[in-house]
């Protein structure tokens, strides 16, 4: 990502259970791609209270561009998330059976984010972002109906331009990942807890069963 957008290589911080409210790393363009660092939970520069990020998580695709908390950032201050992939839940009952979604070659993903900068009334100031979720693709679907959008490295230039507010060029790119190197198994139950963080949470259960049968 750093030699593709022509910024300095960094090493990405030892983290596997990323969280609502964790600072991550992440690339944002004023006008050119940088590093910075990003709270998760989009606080609005409207808002008066912080609390406002812990229910701004992820922006639905559909409506990012009209919903008051998150069509500003979207015109003007879009960022990617690099990962390694993301988590998402099976529910059972009352089990939930953590899945983690990645590239099948190992690469990093970049994630589609929106970011702000917030000050609070006490003047003290901080930038958050939110995930962009869309409909989620047929291997995806089989754990849950929604997915981050991931974006393609050909697209990372064209998402984090700003050189106008015109947003008919990015929208096109806000939909299921399309690539045939999407894989997906179920990790231990240890990333329910966020106490807990390791490499072991990524790593494939033994018993992981075959949800995707038959599918080409």
């Amino acid at each position: 990502m750093a030699r593709q957008l022509g910024i300095e290589e960094v090493d990405l911080p030892d983290q596997y259970n990323i969280a609502p409210t964790s600072i991550v790393l992440a690339v944002v363009a004023d006008p050119k791609p940088r590093w910075t660092m990003l709270r998760w939970g989009l606080v609005p520069g409207w808002a008066k209270d912080i609390e406002i990020g812990n229910r701004l998580i992820n922006a639905r695709c559909e409506t990012i561009a009209e919903k008051p908390s998150f069509r500003s950032a979207f015109r003007r201050r879009r960022c990617l998330i690099p990962a390694a992939g993301y988590y998402e839940w099976l529910r059972s009952g009352n089990t939930r059976d953590p899945w983690f979604y990645c590239l099948s070659d190992g690469t990093e993903m970049a994630l589609a984010g929106i970011w702000e900068h917030w000050q609070s009334p006490d003047g003290s100031e901080i930038e958050t972002f939110a995930l962009i979720t869309t409909a989620a693709n047929a291997l995806a679907a089989e754990v849950h109906h929604r997915m981050p959008v991931i974006l393609h490295p050909e697209d990372w230039r064209l998402w984090l331009d700003h050189s106008t507010e015109d947003i008919r060029n990015q929208l096109p790119l806000l939909k299921p990942y399309d690539g045939d190197d999407f894989t997906g198994f179920r990790v231990s139950r240890k990333v329910n807890s966020v106490r807990n963080d390791g490499p072991d949470l990524i790593e494939p259960v033994s018993d992981t069963p075959d949800l995707f049968a038959g599918m080409e």
